[in-house]
């Protein structure tokens, strides 16, 4: 190989499969490498065999699961903001050509004991039973003062800085309670934990502003909206789009080892003998694991069903976020169900997913508030695996190394890691300045 290419790119995660499709749409000569035969690395999506045969150890599933091509089950599940920065990449990429997505049918928030519908709007909070009907009024004018909130219109803003008055305090100035507060920074503004209380509420107020947006493109039952044939083929799809852009893609590469000059900058990879030469890599922290360390480790279940979840109006998709306070933990878990509808089970099958922060080393015993809300199984497998983020300094080795997933079951956090390493490598932000309008169309 004695080409020298701009990046070299390890590993067909969704997150390296975006990059690779940003930096060869911006002209860089890019190869992308990995040690599997398969795209979508820890992302991927298996059918019922691999599924099987990855936590059961046999590849013979029962029968009455259906055929096994008929599967898609994520291994990382997540919904998309139908107005979130993924979408925006989609349409900047024009990666939307290769996919068809579907509306999510439901949100939902677990509160004392139920599940519950998420007001987004001031409309929606009038109706909603998680509060009573003092606390609804109350709730109606946060609401209003939200939606009407305009950043660069110091008119909307009641007087209040928001880069400098904390959420809590922007909040009791509307006088909520715990268990609304609750509902909206977790499952309207998405926070993962209750630090965001006594951070600058801007960022919250942004993020519930988000959450209505993407809820008012489709009119649906929910902000999100996910994939046909499931999440497998989004890594395939920024594949196709690099390759289009002059990227060379070789899978089944084994050792992928990267190389360093004297003072430690990264100069290339070698695979089979053979050294491709390169300024930049890019790639999830498998393939660096001494410049990355461990910071956490999510407990997941993966659920087959034959109904949908209960108390969630017979969505066919919906997410269910359960908040930590309710169940005591530091940290929120999260529902995930996906079904026929979009195309990843046989006609009939569910498939869900219960996946939190873990805790403990058990996650059979952590996650039972959640299994406990999917109603009979069909079948039931567990998994966990350890959290990794990159402590190098890649100005001084050129290395750009991705966060794992995380446990949300939406992708925001995903993208801002892709953004701020495209940042990172080409030195300026991605232009998401699209219009979304346009690209509705393509969607529907």
């Amino acid at each position: 190989m004695d080409e020298e290419y701009d990046v070299i790119v390890l590993g067909t995660g969704l997150k390296e499969c975006i990059l690779s499709g940003l930096l060869s749409v911006d002209g860089l000569k890019v190869l992308h490498m990995d040690r599997n035969d398969y795209y979508g690395g820890e992302s991927t999506s298996l059918n019922l065999i691999q599924l099987w045969t990855r936590f059961k150890g046999s590849d013979k599933p029962p029968a009455n699961l259906g055929s096994s091509r008929d599967y898609n089950v994520d291994m990382i599940p997540k919904f998309m903001m139908a107005n979130g920065t993924l979408v925006r990449v989609l349409i900047h990429t024009d990666v939307t050509k290769y996919l068809s997505f579907k509306a999510v049918d439901g949100s939902f928030v677990y509160n004392k004991g139920k599940v519950h519908k998420v007001p987004a709007t001031d409309m929606e909070a009038l109706k909603s039973p998680l509060m009573g009907i003092f606390e609804k009024r109350r709730a109606r004018k946060f609401f209003i003062y939200v939606q009407d909130y305009i950043e660069s219109d110091p008119k909307t803003h009641e007087g209040m800085d928001l880069t400098r008055v904390t959420t809590r305090e922007l909040i009791a100035k509307y006088g909520l309670d715990d268990n609304t507060v609750d509902f909206i920074g977790h499952a309207l503004a998405l926070h993962r934990d209750d630090h965001y209380l006594d951070e600058p509420a801007l960022d919250t107020v942004k993020r519930m502003k988000l959450y209505a947006e993407s809820l008012a493109r489709f009119q649906g039952g929910s902000p999100y909206i996910y994939p046909l044939y499931g999440l497998g083929e989004l890594p395939q799809a920024f594949a196709r789009l690099s390759a289009v852009y002059g990227g060379t893609y070789m899978l089944n590469k084994p050792e992928c080892k990267v190389e360093f000059d004297e003072g430690g900058k990264v100069v290339g990879v070698t695979s089979e003998g053979e050294t491709a030469r390169c300024k930049k890599v890019v790639c999830d922290p498998s393939y660096l694991p001494n410049k990355a360390r461990k910071v956490g480790k999510v407990a997941r279940a993966i659920a087959i069903m034959s109904h949908p979840i209960p108390n969630t109006n017979d969505s066919h998709s919906v997410q269910v976020i359960l908040p930590q306070k309710q169940l005591g933990r530091k940290s929120d878990m999260y529902l995930f169900c996906c079904s026929y509808t979009h195309n990843v089970a046989p006609k009939g099958k569910y498939i869900a997913f219960v996946s939190s922060e873990a805790e403990t080393d058990l996650p059979e015993i952590e996650l039972k508030a959640g299994i406990d809300l999917l109603g009979p199984v069909d079948e039931l497998f567990f998994d966990t695996y350890d959290r990794y983020e990159p402590v190098n300094e890649p100005s001084l080795d050129n290395c750009f190394i991705s966060m794992s997933y995380d446990a949300t079951t939406h992708f925001e956090s995903t993208v801002t890691d892709v953004l701020n390493m495209y940042a990172m490598i080409t030195g300026k932000p991605v232009d998401l300045s699209v219009d979304l309008s346009a690209a509705s169309a393509a969607e529907e």
